[in-house]
């Protein structure tokens, strides 16, 4: 079986429930003893105990509470003062002969991964290169016929001009 898990809301909400029931109870045992001869309407009930006074402080006293409590927060602070630690220094700045410098090496280094690169591709794929080797042959050709017919037709047309005139 379950427990449930009793909450603050739950407690209050039970003990209201309680002292409601208790009340009616108290009334009920009230009428009960009016009912017999000689008996009091008075229930058997404890009077509620008085509300204590709130006692009175002082400007002095009051003065006297938050001194010492500025003294109580006074050492913490002293020690977290102390554990920071000290500021950054400004960061360095290069030198325009030592950015040059880096800028030299990682060309180098790019152009040696280039390389790497191609050397790898051209490994890699011999076949390849016949294959673009045709088309480019191809390309060529179709381009050359491409050229031979815009020319024909302006030719032709020059022709006609100078002719009509």
């Amino acid at each position: 079986m379950l427990t449930p898990k009793l909450t603050n809301e739950i407690i209050t909400a039970a003990i209201l429930g309680f002292e409601q029931q208790k009340r009616q109870i108290d009334t009920k045992i009230g009428e009960l003893r009016g009912m017999l001869p000689g008996g009091t309407t008075q229930t058997a009930a404890a009077p509620e105990p008085p509300k204590r006074k709130r006692r009175k402080i002082s400007a002095a006293g009051r003065a006297r509470i938050a001194e010492a409590q500025r003294k109580r927060w006074a050492a913490p602070k002293a020690q977290a003062e102390a554990a920071k630690p000290e500021p950054e220094k400004p960061k360095r700045k290069l030198s325009a002969a030592a950015k040059a410098k880096l800028v030299a090496n990682l060309k180098k280094a790019r152009a040696a991964k280039a390389a790497k690169a191609k050397a790898a591709a051209k490994k890699a794929a011999p076949a390849r290169k016949k294959t673009t080797a045709k088309k480019a042959a191809v390309k060529r050709v179709v381009a050359k016929k491409a050229a031979a017919k815009k020319t024909a037709p302006a030719a032709a047309q020059g022709a006609t001009e100078t002719a009509g005139q």
